[in-house]
């Protein structure tokens, strides 16, 4: 099984984004015993959407923040790889984004462990930070993210780099997220990696406030050239609204067995630029993929555009 960027480009969840499914869902399941959550925290601004299946939501004003529904805001959980918004915004701010990374070995070990999405980078080759960024955004390469983790990490460690995206995480204000993987993936356990909705929707409005940030995720594929550095890549981004919901503009898919089917999005119509998340939206169905998470974000951009 695939842990993350189970989005998998499937024509029946960029249909099911377009059509948006009118019929209501089934409720979500209520949350594992084991999540290190709260008190959960529903917010209402006038009428609430209808027909979100998420137990975890929100959805907020990306120019200024603020918030037009939730639920559940507060409550901890996985997010899978909505974690490399985080990987992705630590490289960025680091800069020298075209240093040119060699393709560790580790990779091979470590995408295996968990069945992992990838990138189908090859041990050895040569790619610069700038590339890795699209391989870890788009087709949410866990291989990317191992690569770029070593590169970026304080004397090449991968501990090191995750220690950064924590002390990141608390100069930008996310009080309810830690991370233990630079991947999202459950390691060394399912809820080790968490957040809730209101620190990722936060975390997702300083991170599109980076120009290359912004421009990768809402990139729909990117194209690299065999060179004698790297074989060719062809990397497709996995987020069902780019594409298919009119003025997306990104962010990042996101599944693993404790997270469910994740999405954080975010779409700008006119003078409007809402931005939103997701988490667990298939919990109460595993069968229904990131489709669902898809509808959910697309039914809230609705309401939230209708107002």
């Amino acid at each position: 099984m695939r842990i993350t960027g189970r989005l998998a480009a499937s024509t029946v969840a960029a249909g099911l984004v377009a059509g948006l499914i009118v019929a209501a869902l089934p409720p979500a399941r209520a949350a594992a015993a084991e999540r290190p959550e709260t008190a959960a925290a529903t917010s209402t601004v006038g009428q609430a959407p209808t027909g979100i299946r998420a137990p975890y939501a929100e959805l907020a004003n990306e120019a200024t923040g603020a918030d037009l529904w939730s639920r559940s805001s507060v409550s901890e959980h996985p997010m899978g790889s909505i974690t490399k918004v985080m990987t992705a915004y630590v490289v960025i701010e680091a800069g020298d984004l075209n240093r040119v990374i060699t393709v560790p070995s580790g990779i091979i070990g470590y995408d295996h462990a968990y069945g992992a999405s990838t990138a189908g980078l090859v041990p050895g080759e040569k790619l610069t930070a700038l590339q890795l960024l699209y391989a870890l955004m788009l087709p949410s390469g866990c291989d990317a993210a191992y690569a770029l983790a070593t590169a970026y990490g304080k004397d090449g460690s991968r501990t090191q780099f995750i220690a950064q995206m924590n002390a990141a995480a608390k100069k930008l204000g996310l009080s309810k997220t830690h991370f233990s993987d630079f991947s999202g993936l459950p390691d060394p356990g399912e809820y080790t990696t968490y957040s809730d909705v209101r620190d990722l929707v936060s975390l997702g409005r300083d991170a599109m406030k980076l120009s290359t940030f912004r421009s990768i995720v809402a990139t729909r594929s990117y194209r690299l050239a065999a060179t004698s550095e790297h074989y060719a890549h062809l990397w497709d981004n996995l987020n069902p609204l780019l594409g298919s919901y009119s003025g997306a503009t990104g962010i990042k898919t996101g599944f693993t067995s404790a997270a469910g089917d994740c999405l954080l999005f975010a779409a700008t119509r006119g003078k409007t630029e809402l931005i939103g998340v997701v988490l667990d939206s298939s919990s109460s169905d595993s069968m229904a993929g990131l489709d669902v998470a898809g509808a959910d974000a697309a039914r809230m951009l609705n309401w939230g555009f209708s107002r």
